[in-house]
């Protein structure tokens, strides 16, 4: 077996792990702004900002002003995390969750390719409906489908059990702005008061969810 080597040094660059770490966040600080945001969302827009590299993405987030509370307490209590893909599933971090939450995604459930056939709609959003028996109170995070948010709060408008907080950061160019202006207008539009968190626009994804889901399951940053 061979012996491996580090490559000599051609670069000069940063790679103590904990310093990349802190340098990361404390420029964040130095080059955003979080005017605007509850006092108590700061770390969740570092996170944010720090899953998707770009600073200027804190003009665009709305942020309820319960969500923090009602997102931390409720995953104290072991709420489950309902995700919309496997790629958020896998980015939240298993060791910030509070009481070893479980986290689930339906995706892959066998009944889902019929119930979107029937539905006419994504395999995303159908999974959804799998959420019923496990969303009240729970934490929902979608970073992929805007097809799921809208789902999501047609179940709500139906009647469905309502989860404790919403991460509603779904990208893409057809329908991911206008779902998520939905879901800022749903406590207006229909009186149904969730607390969620948002970016408005095209931006979103999984990397970005999922860190807004770290920052929510531990205080310590």
């Amino acid at each position: 077996m061979s012996t491996l080597a580090r490559p000599g040094r051609h670069y000069d660059y940063v790679d103590d792990g904990p310093a990349i770490y802190v340098e990361s966040f404390a420029t964040i600080r130095r080059e955003a702004s979080f005017a605007g945001l509850p006092a108590d969302a700061e770390k969740v827009a570092v996170r944010m900002v720090h899953g998707s590299g770009q600073v200027d993405l804190v003009r665009d987030l709305v942020v309820h002003p319960g969500l923090v509370g009602a997102a931390r307490t409720a995953l104290m209590m072991g709420a489950p995390i309902l995700t919309d893909a496997r790629m958020v599933a896998m980015g939240i971090t298993a060791s910030r969750l509070p009481a070893g939450n479980e986290v689930r995604c339906f995706l892959t459930d066998e009944r889902v390719p019929g119930l979107a056939a029937a539905w006419s709609t994504t395999r995303t959003a159908a999974a959804v409906s799998l959420w019923e028996p496990y969303l009240d109170g729970a934490v929902v995070v979608i970073g992929n489908a805007p097809t799921a948010l809208f789902h999501l709060m047609e179940m709500l408008i139906e009647g469905a059990p309502r989860p404790a907080a919403v991460i509603g950061c779904p990208v893409g160019f057809i329908g991911a702005a206008e779902s998520k202006e939905a879901l800022v207008a749903l406590a207006d539009d229909h009186g149904i008061d969730v607390p969620y968190v948002t970016v408005r626009g095209r931006r979103g994804g999984s990397a970005m969810a999922s860190s807004a889901l770290n920052a929510l399951a531990q205080e310590q940053e």
